[in-house]
């Protein structure tokens, strides 16, 4: 299925309302994870769509309101926008709209937002979850929308999704990746957590010391876990290869170091990565990185880590 995605900026242009304006049912929100919550709303207005015999949209915003609006410390994504636009494109929508989040569209009143992106696109029904807020500090709800587009708009709201009676979040999803607790992580996406990137040039210091490591390199603003050692699976050409990864700045060799690196050491693999690109999934957090009293000592936990890394692996296939 191909999927169309259009990038809008407020307020729309006549060329881009000419092009996109359709009767369509547009699901909404931020789908910062897309995890199991978001896949309810998403695919409540995939079912919806296919009931009316119309499109299945879905409309996010990028960059993330709290990035732009400097609430607290934003530190990346659960699924940047590319990463956001692959997951998307196996939930069957037809149409991705990705709205330009900026100074000026955070002051975007409730009404105006109804009136000058939603009414001119000619959206059916929006399908939103419960807690749905929009507009100028976030004064619209659900509740608004059919009121605000004068009863053209319908309207479909999604109730909580629950896992054990708790509230599947982004930002839990955020502590549990910040906890190394990447199992929760994997229940409330429906996915193993991954990040994906490009295996770059490094210190080389791994293959020195008998363990070659693929430097990877982020290829959006992900959000990272935290600093340590994860037994992980590697997407590379469509083969899953088992491996093992340390998150951190290598204290062992570094005191000054401050942005981590993503080291990624592939089991029983003899071939160049350098400039290929990798999904790297966290299975399991095996340690916290510390700093080895010698290299001798590191390079004999590593094996330790290794071994711990493929008892995992087999136990989670």
């Amino acid at each position: 299925m191909i999927v169309e995605t259009m990038n809008l900026t407020y307020p729309l242009t006549k060329e881009t309302i000419d092009y996109s304006a359709k009767p369509q049912v547009l699901a909404i929100g931020q789908f910062d994870g897309l995890h199991l919550g978001h896949v309810s709303v998403i695919e409540s207005a995939v079912r919806l769509a296919a009931s009316v015999n119309l499109p299945a949209a879905v409309m996010t915003f990028h960059p993330h309101p709290k990035e732009v609006m400097k609430k607290g410390d934003y530190d990346g994504y659960l699924t940047p926008p590319r990463e956001k636009e692959r997951i998307l494109r196996s939930l069957g929508v037809d149409y991705v709209y990705i709205v330009e989040f900026n100074d000026a569209f955070s002051r975007v009143s409730p009404q105006n937002f109804v009136t000058g992106v939603l009414v001119p696109l000619q959206v059916h029904t929006a399908v939103v979850g419960f807690d749905f807020r929009y507009g100028y500090r976030g004064e619209g709800d659900a509740g608004m929308l059919r009121e605000l587009s004068d009863n053209t708009l319908e309207v479909s709201t999604v109730p909580p999704f629950l896992i054990e009676g708790e509230k599947v979040s982004s930002s839990g999803i955020r502590r549990a990746l910040a906890e190394g607790n990447v199992q929760l992580a994997a229940r409330w996406l429906g996915r193993r957590y991954a990040i994906r990137g490009t295996v770059m040039h490094g210190e080389k210091r791994g293959r020195k010391i008998g363990f070659p490591t693929a430097n990877l390199k982020p290829d959006e603003y992900f959000v990272l876990p935290i600093k340590g050692v994860y037994a992980v699976r590697a997407n590379y050409e469509g083969k899953w290869l088992p491996g093992v990864m340390n998150v951190g700045v290598k204290p062992t060799f570094h005191s000054d170091k401050v942005a981590p690196s993503l080291e990624v050491h592939l089991f029983d693999f003899d071939g160049d990565l350098y400039g290929k690109t990798l999904a790297v999934e966290l299975v399991e957090f095996i340690r916290e990185e510390r700093k080895f009293a010698s290299v001798d000592e590191l390079v004999a936990q590593i094996g330790k880590d290794a071994d711990t890394a493929k008892r995992l692996l087999l136990a989670a296939e």
